[in-house]
């Protein structure tokens, strides 16, 4: 009897987390409008975590450095409709909120995972507070990383970082939010300076970063988010989830870094928003805190994890 009890705990707990055992390898997954990359990394019964990535429409390679998490859990990560491995695509009814959620509803339930932890980087975020207040039974816990969970305080954090850059830099990033350049090079100049400042401050870029930037989907984020990450004028110019953060019901993690452009005083006002969360802050880095504090990033996120698990 003893023998049987046991065995149908563990169907029940292997029931619980994943629905079945993931195997790791990579494949595509077909959609309405096209087929969606995606990688399972780690082949254990534990309960999963997917990335999403930022953007809309910067794929996730960038997020390579996270994989090292699948030490202890299977790491899910894919890119986007619209960019990186995936279909490329015009259909601009595709470009919403609501069919990147279903992207992500329907990778898991081919996956047949029925719980799991979610994790978004910057525009990712959204998307994940959007599959969350949708789907919140599947979720077990949140992270949110370098969050903007609100375009107008994400263009107030842009404001207060361009004004702390040279004077002679910030004339050329206030154009180029008119969409003015007057000196292309001198433009150049203050763009990549500006993102070495609050982006990505370890140098030189990975090999990830510049496969990001090569895999981009560049008609997604423009009809998205805008022309430039300074000022927002696509479908999602008049984005705000801030009112909802206290509808969270599962514990919550806020990652940013020190020199974020979603900036610690931002993060702090949405971590004060929700219940049941934390927030930590990485020294010295910038947007991109895996990219410039990988091992400190893992540490923090397994260390959530665990605790969660802990406190069940």
């Amino acid at each position: 009897m003893k023998t049987i009890l046991l065995l149908f705990a563990i169907v029940v707990i292997t029931s619980c987390n994943t629905g079945e055992k993931l195997q790791s390898g990579q494949d595509f997954l077909e959609l309405d409008g096209g087929k969606i990359w995606y990688q399972v990394i780690g082949d254990n019964d534990e309960i999963p975590i997917v990335l999403l990535h930022g953007g809309p429409g910067y794929p996730s390679y960038y997020l390579n450095p996270l994989k090292p998490l699948s030490k202890d859990r299977p790491v899910i990560v894919f890119d986007q409709l619209g960019c990186g491995r995936s279909d490329r695509i015009s259909d601009t009814s595709l470009m919403t909120i609501d069919n990147h959620i279903n992207q992500v509803r329907q990778l898991v339930t081919n996956l047949k995972i029925k719980k799991f932890y979610l994790y978004g980087h910057s525009w990712g975020s959204m998307l994940a507070i959007e599959y969350y207040l949708k789907y919140p039974e599947d979720v077990k816990a949140l992270i949110f990383a370098s969050p903007s969970l609100s375009t107008s305080l994400w263009a107030s954090d842009m404001d207060t970082l361009i004004s702390r850059m040279p004077d002679s830099l910030q004339l050329s990033l206030n154009e180029s939010k008119q969409n003015i350049v007057t000196d292309t090079i001198k433009l150049n100049q203050a763009m990549n300076q500006f993102y070495q400042n609050f982006y990505f401050r370890k140098l030189p870029p990975s090999v990830d970063l510049d496969s990001t930037f090569n895999g981009i989907g560049l008609n997604v984020y423009h009809y998205m988010w805008g022309n430039n990450d300074f000022v927002a004028t696509g479908t999602l110019k008049d984005y705000d989830r801030t009112n909802d953060l206290k509808e969270i019901k599962v514990p919550t993690l806020y990652i940013t870094g020190e020199y974020d452009g979603a900036r610690p005083q931002t993060v702090a006002h949405y971590q004060s928003l929700t219940p049941n969360s934390r927030m930590e802050v990485i020294k010295d880095v910038g947007h991109v805190t895996m990219h410039d504090a990988p091992e400190e990033n893992i540490k923090i996120i397994a260390d959530f994890l665990l605790d969660v698990e802990r406190n069940e």
